[in-house]
C-alpha cells in the first residue's frame, strides 16, 4: 500500500510540476511584442523645449517607458540625417498608446508643439525570441 501512495504522490507532483512549466511557457510565448514611439525633432525654441524634455520621464515611469535615444549624435549613412531624435521603448503597443494619450503627457505636449517641429509615430517591434 505505501508503494501505491507514493507511486500516486510522484505523479501527482510530476503532474504539477507539469502544468506549472507548461503555463510558463505559454505565458512566455503570448507577451506582446514590445512598441516603439520615435520622434524626428526639429527644436526651434531649446530654452522651451528643455522645459517639456524635463517633464517627459515623469509621464513615461507609469507606463514602463524607457529612453532608448535620446538627442544623441546622429550620422547620416543615407540621405540627411534628421536634427534631433528620440525613441522612447515600452512593453506593449497599448503602454505606448496609453502613454501617448494620457492626460499627463497631453498636458505636456502643446510645450513640444510651440517650441519644435516634429513627427512622431508608434512602431511595433518584433516579438521577443
Amino acid at each position: 500500500m505505501k508503494f501505491n501512495r507514493r507511486l500516486t504522490v510522484t505523479l501527482l507532483c510530476g503532474l504539477a510540476i507539469g502544468l506549472a512549466a507548461g503555463t510558463a511557457i505559454q505565458a512566455q510565448q503570448t507577451k506582446p511584442p514590445p512598441a516603439y514611439v520615435i520622434a524626428e525633432l526639429d527644436i526651434s525654441d531649446p530654452a522651451k523645449f528643455q522645459t517639456y524634455a524635463q517633464q517627459v520621464p515623469g509621464t513615461l515611469a507609469p507606463f514602463g517607458g524607457h529612453f532608448l535615444v535620446r538627442r544623441g549624435k546622429i550620422e547620416a549613412v543615407e540621405g540627411d540625417a534628421p536634427k534631433g531624435f528620440a525613441i522612447i521603448g515600452f512593453d506593449s503597443l497599448e503602454q505606448a498608446n496609453a502613454w501617448e494619450n494620457s492626460p499627463a503627457y497631453e498636458a505636456i505636449k502643446p510645450i513640444r508643439h510651440a517650441s519644435a517641429k516634429t513627427t512622431v509615430f508608434i512602431a511595433e517591434g518584433l516579438p521577443s525570441q
